[in-house]
Order: C-alpha cells, then sequence, then structure tokens
C-alpha cells in the first residue's frame, strides 16, 4: 500500500497556494495548510489548517506531522512604487514577509523534511529579480535574498536528500494583483508585454510546482 505524502502549504487560501491545494489534493497528497486566514471547515480537500501568521512568533503552535514530504511557500506581495517613495519601513516589510517568513516556517520544519526520503521545498520569486524591472526594488531585493538563500539550502542540505526549488513567474491573475489587472485596459497592455501574449494563470503555477514536489524531478535542486 502506497503511503500518502504529507505536504505543508504556506499560503493555501488564495492564489497561486489555493490552487496547489487542489492540484495536490488530487494526487492524493495529505495536505496542511498554514495562513491567517480561519480554517474552512467545509474544504474537504485539506487534512489540516493552521490559522497563524508567518511572521509572528506562534509558529510552535503549529502541530505538523512527523514527517514532511514536501513545503510551498507562498506568501508574497507586490509593491510597485518609485525607488526614492519607498520607505526603510515597507522594505522590511516586503523582506519580512518574502524572506524571514519563510525561514521562520523552514526553521520548524527542517528536522521533519530531513525524516522524508526525497523532501522537496518549493518557493516563489519574481522574474523581476533577473530581468531588472522598474517601480520593483522592494520586492526584487526580497526575492533576490530569498533566491540566494534557496541556492545556498540547496548545497547545504543536498546530503540530507532536500531539495529546493524557486519558481519566478510574471504576472500571474490572483487577488494579489487584483489592483494591477483592474481593467481590460491593463490586462491587454501587460499581456502584450509577453511572447505568449498572455497573463499566467494559477493552474499554470500549480503544475510545474506539482512537478517539484514529485518523484520525477528527483534531480532538479537549486
Amino acid at each position: 500500500m502506497v503511503m500518502s505524502k504529507n505536504v505543508v502549504i504556506v499560503g493555501g487560501s488564495s492564489g497561486i497556494g489555493q490552487q496547489c491545494v487542489s492540484s495536490l489534493a488530487a494526487q492524493d497528497f495529505k495536505i496542511y495548510t498554514v495562513s491567517r486566514a480561519p480554517e474552512k471547515s467545509q474544504d474537504s480537500q485539506i487534512f489540516q489548517h493552521f490559522s497563524v501568521d508567518v511572521l509572528s512568533n506562534q509558529l510552535d503552535r503549529m502541530q505538523l506531522p512527523e514527517v514532511i514530504d514536501a513545503l510551498i511557500y507562498c506568501p508574497g506581495s507586490i509593491r510597485l512604487k518609485p525607488f526614492k517613495s519607498v520607505s526603510i519601513q515597507e522594505f522590511e516589510e516586503d523582506f519580512a514577509l518574502n524572506c524571514l517568513g519563510f525561514i521562520r516556517v523552514l526553521q520548524e520544519s527542517i528536522d521533519k523534511l530531513k525524516k522524508s526520503k526525497n523532501a522537496s521545498v518549493v518557493v516563489f520569486s519574481t522574474v523581476a529579480v533577473s530581468q531588472g524591472m522598474a517601480y520593483h526594488s522592494s520586492v526584487a531585493t526580497a526575492k533576490g535574498a530569498l533566491e540566494g538563500l534557496v541556492r545556498s539550502l540547496a548545497a547545504e542540505y543536498a546530503h540530507s536528500n532536500i531539495r529546493f526549488n524557486a519558481i519566478a513567474p510574471s504576472l500571474v491573475d490572483t487577488p494579489l494583483s487584483s489592483k494591477i489587472l483592474q481593467s481590460i485596459e491593463r490586462r491587454e497592455t501587460i499581456s502584450n508585454r509577453h511572447p505568449l501574449r498572455k497573463i499566467g494563470d494559477p493552474k499554470d503555477v500549480a503544475s510545474l510546482v506539482k512537478y517539484l514536489v514529485n518523484a520525477d524531478s528527483s534531480w532538479m535542486t537549486r
């Protein structure tokens, strides 16, 4: 009998995270979600939900499974402002959510990930790190640090059979990006900036996540 794998999805209540829940639950993964949102008792896809803010010191309240086979960290921010208009506090807020939040969750989970035979950790960066995009200074700083951290962790934990990968999409149609995509005209303008002339769908990203947490990608770590 094949045992179901345990997957912890941080930020699984909306957008890409919510789509990851649906995609992985369909493959019989046992899903644990962590977010600030209250538990949705009617959501049969989720084995257990923890209403926790990853920026708080309450992560030790989570009764995570003894073995974690995959950890997916989805929280992110989109703060598009001219560099001179971004305050130090705003830089710190973006860094805390995108990078330090992941560090907090990983430190709570790393010993449980070690118990898996082939654990996978997936985080989300942004194309703005590698491409260089105006008005993205704060999020590019935070996500750039996250990418560097992932590369370091991939090397450090390779001997423990824990793989680390960062996905860096362009704009995806989620509640987080709703203000940017609030009009048909803006959607068309942004779509036309991409070679495929389309904005990303959460299903596109969740498909890649599904690949990265499965055995098919067992030789892939960043």
